[in-house]
């Protein structure tokens, strides 16, 4: 190692020598919210909860229980990109199917 890379303050003084490391963040993950509407229906939001996020029909049924009556529910968690990715395609979709399906991303 280059004795640049070391505090040169310690090593004149007879302390410890040690390098500077950059600290490294762990990625931010989002979670996918499904929002309640009084129009989308219960039956669409468990075949998107299915299609894009792979839930079973149980696991769908439960988190779209949870959007009915919480007024939201959460579909998943993710790193940024792939969160935003799928509320894209989930709204996508849900134009296309004549639904007001509100889908959003947020920092867990």
């Amino acid at each position: 190692m280059a004795s640049d890379d070391f505090d040169s303050d310690d090593e004149k003084e007879g302390g410890t020598a040690t390098k500077d490391r950059a600290k490294v963040e762990k990625a931010r993950r989002f979670k996918v919210l499904f929002h309640n509407d009084d129009y989308t229906t219960m039956e669409f939001v468990i075949l998107v909860l299915m299609k894009f996020f792979f839930k079973t029909q149980t696991e769908a049924a439960q988190i779209m229980l949870s959007v009915h009556h919480k007024g939201h529910g959460v579909a998943g968690i993710y790193p940024r990109d792939i969160a935003e990715t799928k509320v894209h395609k989930v709204m996508d979709f849900a134009k296309e199917n004549g639904m007001p399906l509100l889908v959003t991303a947020e920092p867990e």
